[in-house]
């Protein structure tokens, strides 16, 4: 009679885990990806930061430089590159070469590996935004965030509201043709919305109130608010909670593996 005792015996990893390192082996090997999430927003910054009049107080903006609220929009940035442009074609490429049509017949369901591409790309976006506000800080002299927490929370329901469109994106796509396409035509109007042309608080009231509405726009508000100070606007922060529940849920249900 044999005993199998505990110390012997070895724990099998749920297919959860098991997708995230597969996942994060992939990832790694992927540079151009990571190039446009995590030093393209940074360079953005520094080039818009070169422009002189930037760097001057404007009355309009209530004494702020157009560089210190592109802090902010460079950080939204890389949350719509991992979300729009990087994550979609990654699982529509999965849908298309049959990879998810064999995945169906294991244990793993769509939500594990969306949530494996999703804190993926999340936590690129993460490096990103840690690589931007410290660029700004000691390049621009722009402050660090003044109310620690309330950016803090303001910047994860903004990460989690970009990577649900982004899985959204790649739920109704099915090939990484379509993806790229999809994540081209959403990515002008969601960086109007965060800012990059025409700063949120610069923008006529009505527009921003529509703007605001939105995703980006409410993550460029509460940003720049916690950036200065302020606590996030408990308003923003319900549209970014919003906007998550919806997009998730959608994702999820309309997910498919062929």
């Amino acid at each position: 009679m044999s005993i199998t005792t505990p110390a012997a015996a070895t724990a099998s990893p749920s297919p959860a885990a098991a997708v995230l390192r597969a996942e994060l082996r992939l990832f790694r090997r992927e540079p151009a990806g990571l190039f446009w999430i995590m030093a393209f927003p940074t360079l953005l910054l520094v080039v818009l930061g070169s422009i002189p009049s930037f760097r001057e107080p404007s009355d309009s903006l209530g004494g702020l430089r157009t560089v210190d609220l592109y802090v902010p929009v460079s950080v939204l940035l890389a949350m719509v590159m991992a979300g729009l442009q990087a994550m979609p074609p990654v699982l529509t490429g999965y849908r298309e070469r049959g990879i998810l049509r064999r995945m169906s017949t294991t244990p793993v369901r769509p939500a594990a590996l969306l949530s494996s591409q999703m804190a993926l790309h999340g936590a690129a976006a993460l490096v990103s935004v840690l690589l931007s506000i410290a660029v700004g800080r000691l390049a621009f002299g722009v402050p660090l965030p003044r109310q620690a927490f309330g950016y803090l929370l303001a910047l994860a329901l903004s990460v989690v509201a970009a990577l649900s469109l982004g899985a959204l994106v790649s739920a109704l796509s099915r090939t990484a043709k379509t993806a790229n396409s999809a994540g081209a035509a959403l990515f002008f109007p969601m960086m109007f919305t965060a800012g990059l042309w025409l700063p949120v608080r610069a923008m006529p009231h009505l527009l921003a109130r529509v703007v605001e509405c939105l995703p980006f726009g409410a993550a460029a508000q509460a940003l720049t608010r916690a950036g200065a100070g302020d606590w996030p606007g408990w308003t923003q922060l319900g549209v970014l909670t919003l906007w998550t529940a919806v997009l998730c849920g959608a994702a999820v249900r309309w997910f498919r593996w062929e």
